[in-house]
């Protein structure tokens, strides 16, 4: 697995991405892997509270992935606590769901990770004024976090809720779901980890049928799944999942088992 070299970097503790054009690891398996191009986002700026809130706690709470980026996160370190179950959120947006469960779950650790950061600045929020001290925060590309920040067998889930659906054709090789996809995050859960993908969008729920049975270290569940060691049940409405509702989308969902 091949990383680029890249030279600049952003000031520590700040949350900014380095600048320049997104790294894109090269994997060398043939599979198919999303394709980032250029990283632009809509407008969005943090609050005075939100900015403030942000310098404060980021160093603690959150790390960004950079183009020197090579070290694997030390899980136990981060969370100040050990022989915990970690679960990876990819994509949490503005974290609404993400805050919900996890006083759910205390005893797991949660990781979410979002390049957007005024998303990434409500969660912080969400989470200081809550007091949840079992959620941490990465900025960068799900992927590339994945496969630069995580050892094998580091993981007891990934969840991906309402990834990008990319509907245009010639978008789809964006599309975070693919072969390559999920054979990285099987390496990275633990036996008996789990991938929980959720979408309301018809076209990728398609796409995604497609592929539940592509990756041999995956064993496809289904949903429901009742044994499922870790929480399945979302609790709140997001607001992509909201909107979703109220054009008349039907919500599917996917698990997986690490075998």
């Amino acid at each position: 697995m091949n990383t680029p070299d890249f030279s600049q970097t952003p000031r520590e503790g700040t949350g900014e991405l380095p600048a320049g054009r997104p790294l894109q690891t090269d994997f060398g398996t043939g599979l198919d892997y999303p394709r980032l191009g250029s990283v632009t986002f809509r407008r969005g700026t943090l609050t005075d509270n939100q900015e403030a809130l942000f310098n404060e706690h980021w160093p603690r709470l959150g790390k960004v992935l950079t183009n020197e980026t090579d070290e694997h996160i030390d899980v136990d370190a981060w969370f100040g606590r050990s022989g915990h179950p970690t679960i990876l959120e990819i994509g949490s947006g503005t974290g609404t769901s993400t805050a919900a469960m996890a006083p759910l779950e205390a005893d797991t650790n949660i990781i979410a990770v979002e390049l957007y950061k005024p998303g990434l600045a409500k969660l912080l929020g969400a989470v200081v004024r809550g007091g949840i001290d079992n959620v941490r925060m990465v900025r960068g590309d799900g992927v590339e976090v994945l496969a630069r920040m995580f050892g094998e067998e580091s993981l007891d889930g990934v969840r991906i809720f309402f990834p990008d659906p990319w509907p245009k054709a010639r978008h789809h090789k964006r599309r975070i779901i693919q072969s390559g996809t999920l054979n990285l995050i099987a390496t990275r859960l633990k036996p008996g980890g789990v991938l929980h993908v959720a979408t309301d969008h018809a076209d990728y729920a398609e796409w995604i049928d497609e592929l539940v049975d592509v990756e041999p270290m995956l064993e496809y569940k289904g949903w429901p799944w009742a044994e499922a060691p870790l929480l399945t049940d979302r609790q709140v409405i997001t607001k992509f999942e909201g909107k979703g509702l109220n054009k008349d989308h039907v919500i599917r969902e996917y698990l997986w088992e690490k075998k």
